[in-house]
């Protein structure tokens, strides 16, 4: 038998974060989510968004809102809004991306992806990019098993760690442009960055331990990581 794989794991969410806000695709979403929300339960739009924001301030998700209260059926919402957003042509390739990934020392730590999206979009978007290949795994929120578990519920981060072989949480690494998701991952004990895109102002109180405007700021928090060592200034 080989010996065991005690690397730590650094996990990346996806959505905002190995791709730039600008790229407004939370937008869309924000607007599918809103459509789905009058087509299925007969709301005004406005009547629509708000619920949209309640649950999702609740829940972590919209749809587990609409799962718990209203028994909708997750995959035909994946279906009309994960899944039908026009990412073709709006996601693409970034070289800068793929360098800052492939510099990672994988012999060191495992590069690991962690959504709150269903398995296909997560697929979807790491596909457009180019940078599947540079993963290790993903831990997704599958839409097919009730209750859903995202982040950042406690029983999402146990989920992460399983999946990714992760022995402690002193062994994991972590980097969210969500303010919650990060202070949540901070106080298990995850070393966290949180990503916060320069034109966006300083929160009132930091999320985690790190705070970071741009991905490649990784390089000189955690050098023991990367094959190429840059020093980047960051806010502690």
């Amino acid at each position: 038998m080989g010996r065991p794989d005690t690397r730590p794991v650094f996990f990346f969410d996806i959505d905002n974060c190995l791709y730039p806000r600008k790229k407004k695709i939370h937008e869309l979403m924000t607007a599918l989510i809103d459509q789905y929300f009058v087509k299925h339960l007969s709301l005004s739009a406005e009547d629509a968004s708000m619920l949209h924001q309640k649950y999702y301030k609740e829940h972590g998700l919209a749809i587990s809102g609409l799962v718990m209260h209203h028994k909708i059926d997750p995959l035909e919402y994946n279906r009309e809004v994960d899944d039908a957003l026009p990412l073709d042509g709006l996601i693409t390739p970034d070289p800068e991306l793929r360098q800052l990934l492939e510099d990672i020392d994988t012999s060191k730590v495992k590069p690991w992806l962690f959504t709150n999206a269903h398995i296909t979009h997560g697929q979807r978007v790491v596909r457009l990019l180019e940078i599947e290949d540079l993963f290790e795994g993903i831990t997704f929120c599958d839409y097919r098993k009730m209750p859903f578990i995202c982040k950042p519920h406690r029983e999402m981060f146990d989920k992460a760690e399983a999946e990714a072989g992760v022995v402690s949480a002193q062994d994991c690494y972590f980097v969210d442009d969500s303010h919650l998701n990060c202070r949540h991952a901070q106080a298990r004990g995850w070393t966290t960055a949180h990503l916060l895109e320069p034109d966006l102002p300083e929160p009132e109180e930091k999320a985690a331990q790190y705070q970071i405007r741009d991905l490649e700021t990784l390089r000189s928090i955690f050098p023991q990581f990367f094959k190429t060592k840059k020093t980047v200034d960051v806010d502690h």
